[in-house]
Parts: C-alpha cells; sequence; structure tokens
C-alpha cells in the first residue's frame, strides 16, 4: 500500500530505520488493529499504533471516563469525564494521526460477540481488567488465527505476552495460548481491583509501549515475538523477568490427540 508524500514524512523515522524501511511501513498502513479497552493500557497502545501509521484501528471499550482514569489512562482529557472512553481514545488517535481510519466500538466484549469482534484484523491487544474478559479475547484469537498480545498491570508490577497458539512451531507443535499460561481460572477474591489496591500511573505505560511494540513486530516481521514467554517487569525493583511457557495438551482449547480444536 504505498504512502504518500505526507505520510514519507510523518514516517520518515521509521522508513530510515534498518528492519523496518518503507516495506514495514506499508504493512502497518495495510494492517487492521484492534485494541481491547481504552484504559491504562489501552491509553499509550493506540497513542502508538496510530503515530506509527497503523491503517485501522478499532477501538473497543464500553467504560465511560472518570477523572480517576486520568493519573494513568492519558489519551484522556479532564474535559472528557463522562463520555465513553472509546470515543475518547478515537478523538485522540484522530487529532494525532489523520491517516489512521478508526472505529469506536462502544461495547462490552464477552464471550457471545468476542469472535465477531476480532475476526478480520492482524493483530488483536488485550488491555483489559477481567479475566473473564481476557479469557474470551483470547480464545476468540485462537479460533479467529489473529495474533493476539496481551498485557495486565496492578500496583507496581506488569506482565506482557504474545500469543499465536493457531500456528505450530518448526516440530509440528502448537504455539501456547493464553490457557497454557493459566491453565485453572482464578478466584475473582484473589484478584485485586485497581480502585482498591491501586497502580502506578507509568507502570501502565511501560507495559502499553511494549504491547504496541509487540504489534508493531508481528505486522512488519520485525524481530522475535514474546511467544511461549511472559515478560514480568517490577517497577519498584526497576527489573524485568521472564517466564517461559509451553503447548499443553491437556487445556481446554485441544481437540483429539493434543492437537489444537479447529
Amino acid at each position: 500500500m504505498a504512502l504518500d508524500a505526507d505520510e514519507i514524512r510523518r514516517y520518515a523515522r521509521h522508513i530510515v530505520l534498518k528492519g523496518l524501511g518503507g516495506a514495514g511501513q506499508q504493512r502497518l498502513k495495510a494492517a487492521r488493529v484492534a485494541v481491547i479497552g481504552a484504559g491504562g493500557l489501552g491509553s499509550p497502545a493506540i497513542a502508538y499504533l496510530a503515530a506509527a501509521g497503523v491503517g485501522r484501528l478499532t477501538v473497543i471499550d464500553d467504560d465511560k471516563v472518570a477523572l480517576s482514569n486520568l493519573q494513568r489512562q492519558v489519551i484522556h482529557r479532564t474535559e472528557d469525564a463522562g463520555l465513553a472512553k472509546a470515543r475518547s481514545a478515537v478523538r485522540f488517535a484522530a487529532n494525532l494521526n489523520p491517516h489512521v481510519a478508526l472505529e469506536a466500538v462502544e461495547t462490552r466484549l464477552t464471550e457471545d460477540n468476542a469472535r465477531a469482534l476480532v475476526a478480520g484484523h492482524h493483530a488483536v491487544l488485550d488491555g483489559s481488567d477481567s479475566f473473564d474478559t481476557r479469557l474470551a479475547v483470547s480464545d476468540a484469537c485462537y479460533h479467529e488465527k489473529v495474533p493476539l498480545v496481551s498485557g495486565a498491570v496492578t500496583l507496581y508490577d506488569g506482565t506482557v505476552t504474545t500469543i499465536l497458539a493457531h500456528e505450530t512451531d518448526e516440530d509440528g507443535t502448537p504455539l501456547p495460548s493464553f490457557r497454557c499460561l493459566y491453565p485453572e481460572r482464578p478466584d475473582p477474591e484473589s484478584l485485586p481491583a485497581c480502585e482498591e489496591v491501586g497502580v502506578l500511573g507509568p507502570v501502565a505505560g511501560v507495559i502499553g509501549s511494549l504491547m504496541a511494540t509487540e504489534a508493531v513486530k508481528l505486522i512488519a516481521g520485525l524481530g522475535t515475538p514474546l511467544v511461549g514467554r511472559l515478560i514480568v517487569y517490577d517497577g519498584q525493583a526497576a527489573r524485568f523477568s521472564e517466564i517461559r511457557y509451553k503447548w499443553r495438551a491437556d487445556n481446554p482449547l485441544t481437540g483429539t490427540a493434543g492437537s489444537p480444536a479447529g
């Protein structure tokens, strides 16, 4: 997909970047990306994806902007309080880059609508704050064969991983799914709510930016994605660590003989 003169100037630092270049920028322009949640993680992800020149960006969120969001959800303004987050996020992205086609979906993603919402995208970024939503997104991406970048934050910490469970490695083994990483559904009471325990705002920026980086890598064919690797960021210690995980034949996505279900 050709770039016009304004886009060539706008993306000049990408175009001269070894490994990305004009071809990678054209792939970004041709890409369709969905972001689930326009909150702490979605804010930096949406900002960097729009700035990077992703051709079509879908923002899915049924919540409204509140004053308590603004300490970390940096794409929303004080005057946006009460406005739908998806609509506020699209307004921000449109002002940042008019070359991006934008869609605000003011709907809560559920098991019933997840596949329809993620279908047709080249990548999905999940920054939702509910384990049930994250599970629904991951299952939908698996069945629709859409790459998924999943992030989470709490307190001073955050995690991010990339999931390509619809693909296999060079030996034909399925790549791990979200359910391989989290084989058991946690007790809801064991998952602290942000409004109860808090979160350091910049930590959301770190993880959301990493999520955007993973999406750009996937679309442009750069580097090594975080497949089978969960990056854990400890904001207090200023330390990154990595947890590796593999495909589990006993996870609920399994069909017969340990193969992925169709």
